[in-house]
């Protein structure tokens, strides 16, 4: 019977299928109906996994049944952000280093349909989850602690690992780089011990272009934040970033302009974990 059945949920990966009224309801009460039988009183470890699996699934299909059509392109949109951010960080060749910073580095490929790429790479006195709460938990705040960025404003969530942003660069130092926004829809995911927020530029009702503002698109992007080897405490962290800052800027000043922004972000970062940590510290006393 279990055989069967997971032919049947697997079902549901097809769009036809996945359509079907109740299909993928009935598929996976199948499934649990089905481990309760064999599990018996003491159920083993890969029943248990399984049953787990199946209620993560059980529980995104119940959300997802919740959305309309405009919701669901956005979710769609953010997960391919992921995907292909994830994608290109997996290929280890043809990385270009740009520079180096007190151990922080900046590289670059081309990538063809996409253009130029940098790729962050540092180590922070940070946990994932620390990061991770400040980054996505309290994106808005963003704004407080990094002086390229005037405002990160969520124009819409949805559910739990999707939402819409609109956010507003500063000028660069001599205002060689104007004022950019940008209206993108992100992804936040945990896997395990490590975070992802991907993201790419997309369209939203409530953030028209504005005037006097050029508008900018980016993607794929995506931070990358996991445990290091060595100590669990700090965060291996890699950060993708793909701009395209539109206007006539000269290639050779928005290369400068990207990885000095990525090199200046990891150091903002580390000033407000650790002023967190100082205020936590100050609070406990």
């Amino acid at each position: 019977m279990l055989p069967a059945t997971f032919k049947l949920c697997a079902g549901i990966s097809y769009r036809h299928m996945r359509n079907m009224t109740g299909l993928r309801r009935n598929a996976l009460a199948a499934i649990h109906q089905e481990l309760n039988r064999l599990a018996g009183p003491g159920p083993s470890n890969w029943i248990s996994q399984v049953r787990r699996r199946s209620s993560l699934l059980s529980s995104r299909i119940q959300e997802e049944e919740g959305y309309n059509e405009e919701e669901m392109s956005y979710v769609k949109q953010g997960e391919d952000a992921l995907k292909k951010a994830i994608s290109i960080l997996s290929e280890q060749d043809g990385w270009t280093v740009e520079t180096v910073a007190n151990g922080d580095k900046v590289l670059s490929k081309v990538l063809p349909d996409i253009g130029k790429v940098f790729k962050l790479e540092v180590v922070l006195e940070q946990r994932p989850d620390n990061l991770y709460e400040e980054l996505v938990e309290k994106m808005e705040q963003m704004g407080e602690w990094n002086p390229n960025v005037k405002q990160v404003k969520i124009l819409q969530k949805i559910g739990q690992d999707t939402m819409v942003t609109h956010e507003v660069s500063a000028e660069t130092p001599g205002n060689v780089v104007g004022p950019r926004d940008f209206v993108s829809v992100r992804c936040a995911k945990r896997r395990g011990s490590t975070c992802f927020l991907a993201g790419m530029s997309t369209q939203h009702a409530k953030m028209p272009e504005q005037k006097g503002v050029i508008r900018a698109e980016n993607g794929p992007t995506c931070i990358v934040m996991r445990p290091c080897a060595e100590d669990p405490n700090k965060t291996k962290f890699t950060w993708l970033l793909s701009l395209d800052l539109k206007g006539w800027i000269p290639k050779t000043i928005i290369n400068k302009v990207l990885s000095q922004t990525q090199v200046d972000f990891a150091n903002h970062l580390r000033n407000r974990m650790a002023n967190n940590v100082s205020m936590e510290m100050a609070h406990s006393c």
